[in-house]
């Protein structure tokens, strides 16, 4: 196959066409270098120079000031779900956690090994299909952190604005809306993200951590799971993953050049966002989403049809027309679709189109 499809894979995820084809440029020689981004080591000028770059992109795209370190780690969100409260949560603190979907649900039962957790809000009796209101939530007023998942990539539910959780430090796994809309970094104390959903390959993972925070890693914690070790080293304490930070570099400069920054990408994902619940709400005999009006992703719209029978062929159909990934997560079902910022509008529209045409062609089907 030489013809790119529209993937709505919710990660690994789509990726710029413009940053796909600089790698492909460089794959082989990076200029300059005579050598691939692969094959030269973490610590020559080539590679320092790049992760410095992309350091700088990321703080000037979510304004980062002096007082929050940038680390680029490994081991995806789920290390994060451990070293989170390894490092955050003493002897004798509670951590709370507002739970609004699978990824949240995953990030307390790996924080109850650790501590003393204290679930502040738990979406599991509309089967996470809102998020909650402020006085909805038991937060504890000298809780060692407050940990929320800012958009949840199965269920479709995404917050618009940060919790209020006064002084308490607030953590946020961003891994499915990460640079796709600007954000206040000085209301986070920490920031979490892997890269595959939203900001390149798989195999990075980048943490933005109030530097006052890093006093409470314990010294004789192992190494690798000790932010301030890493933050001391520059992530450099052992190999970072060096193709997987070249991309996010690559890709943050997409968003620089060619998106205009935050706020741009921010009004292309509503546009983009827009056509598909436009059908939802035009078809709610057919098209059913998960997600109540008010809290509906940006980033991936979850819906049900009619049968089992009908999601399939869907799936089948779309799949002949160059649409693929939509099968929904096994928890929930239905369909997913992802579209991340590298989703063009153009498969948008098709998939828009589809919709329209696959409705009109089963509305009768029982």
């Amino acid at each position: 196959m030489t013809q790119r499809v529209y993937n709505f894979s919710a990660g690994p995820a789509v990726m710029p066409v413009k940053v796909l084809e600089q790698i492909q440029r460089d794959m082989l020689a990076l200029p300059g270098v005579g050598a691939s981004v692969m094959e030269i080591s973490h610590r020559s000028g080539a590679f320092i120079a790049i992760i410095e770059a992309a350091e700088k992109n990321i703080r000037e795209l979510l304004s980062i000031g002096d007082d929050h370190a940038v680390l680029f780690l490994q081991g995806g969100s789920r290390l994060q779900f451990s070293m989170i409260p390894m490092n955050l949560l003493g002897a004798g603190q509670v951590a709370d956690y507002i739970v609004t979907g699978s990824w949240g649900k995953n990030a307390l039962a790996e924080a109850k090994k650790v501590g003393e957790t204290n679930v502040a809000w738990d979406g599991k009796e509309t089967n996470y299909d809102r998020l909650p209101d402020a006085a909805e939530l038991n937060l504890q007023p000298q809780a060692a952190y407050c940990h929320y998942t800012s958009n949840e990539t199965i269920q479709g539910v995404q917050f618009a604005t940060e919790p209020e959780v006064g002084d308490v430090p607030l953590v946020c796994d961003a891994s499915s809306d990460i640079f796709s809309r600007p954000l206040n970094i000085a209301k986070y104390g920490l920031l979490y993200a892997c890269a595959q959903k939203n900001a390149g390959p798989a195999g990075v993972t980048v943490v933005v951590i109030r530097k006052e925070l890093l006093k409470r890693s314990d010294p004789n914690m192992a190494g690798y799971l000790n932010f301030d070790v890493h933050a001391q080293n520059e992530s450099m304490w052992n190999t970072p993953p060096t193709f997987a930070i070249y991309v996010l570099r690559l890709i943050t400069q997409w968003l620089l050049d060619d998106c205009g920054g935050l706020a741009g990408i921010e009004a292309a994902n509503r546009e983009k966002a827009a056509l598909l619940y436009d059908v939802l709400d035009d078809s709610p005999e057919f098209y059913q989403g998960h997600a109540q009006p008010e809290v509906r992703s940006q980033m991936n719209v979850t819906f049900r049809l009619p049968s089992d029978e009908l999601t399939a062929q869907f799936v089948s159909e779309a799949k002949a027309q160059g649409l693929t990934d939509l099968k929904g997560h096994r928890s929930v079902g239905g369909i997913r679709a992802s579209i991340y910022n590298a989703m063009p509008i153009a498969g948008v529209e098709k998939l828009r189109d589809f919709m329209l045409k696959f409705r009109d062609a089963h509305k009768d089907a029982k």
